[in-house]
């Protein structure tokens, strides 16, 4: 069973919402393993708290760094350097299916010559690439889609979030990679708006397992 990688388009497309409905769909476990900046709280204790079933684990990060910033800057601000060897020596040991959820987008840095993109290729993951609907996102879902082809990348397909314009369908034509689900706009996020959500999607998602 491959993992699942969670990537976006950039920063601040809804990663961490997607992946929470996805995680609980599944009954997934999650995995967060290089978290920067957590003044607000870590993504990982934001999926404890949203998730409503009692089967997912949420596993602990192997970096844990205080500035938002990008990981390769992140990291030399407390003296650490991020170590894809070491990230994928703390892999989670689990049955279950496994969701792994990255740092902004697939060309962020890890350190000075590692990308995630690199991570997604050591774990042997498949992707969901997460594209927020606004202005600009076409040109930045078909520049990601465009370099996941050039790395021969395993692409699961597309989770649209949030409500501009319906640009969906011709983002998936356009890129050949299939349009998993589309969640639209929450006025409020709880566990009870990400629990409908997972049961919504929960059969389509399956499907392309």
């Amino acid at each position: 069973m491959k993992p699942i990688f969670i990537t976006g388009t950039g920063t601040n497309v809804g990663k961490t919402f997607i992946a929470a409905i996805v995680t609980e769909a599944l009954g997934a476990d999650y995995w967060k393993p290089v978290q920067a900046g957590f003044e607000e709280g870590t993504d990982s204790l934001w999926i404890q708290q949203m998730i409503s079933n009692n089967k997912t684990i949420v596993h602990p990060e192997v970096y844990k760094l205080k500035m938002a910033a990008s990981p390769h800057l992140a990291a030399p601000s407390e003296q650490k350097k991020i170590s894809i060897k070491k990230i994928m020596n703390h892999f989670p040991a689990t049955k279950n299916q496994l969701i792994i959820e990255g740092a902004g987008g697939i060309m962020v840095p890890l350190n000075k010559k590692k990308f995630i993109f690199h991570l997604i290729k050591k774990m042997k993951a498949k992707v969901i690439v997460v594209s927020k609907n606004e202005l600009g996102s076409i040109n930045h879902s078909l520049l990601t889609a465009a370099f996941l082809k050039k790395e021969k990348i395993d692409v699961m397909g597309w989770i649209f979030n949030d409500s501009y314009l319906n640009y969906e369908n011709e983002i998936a034509a356009w890129s050949r990679f299939p349009l998993i689900a589309s969640i639209k706009h929450q006025n409020e996020i709880s566990r009870e708006t990400i629990k409908a959500e997972a049961e919504r999607i929960k059969s389509t998602l399956e499907k392309f397992l």
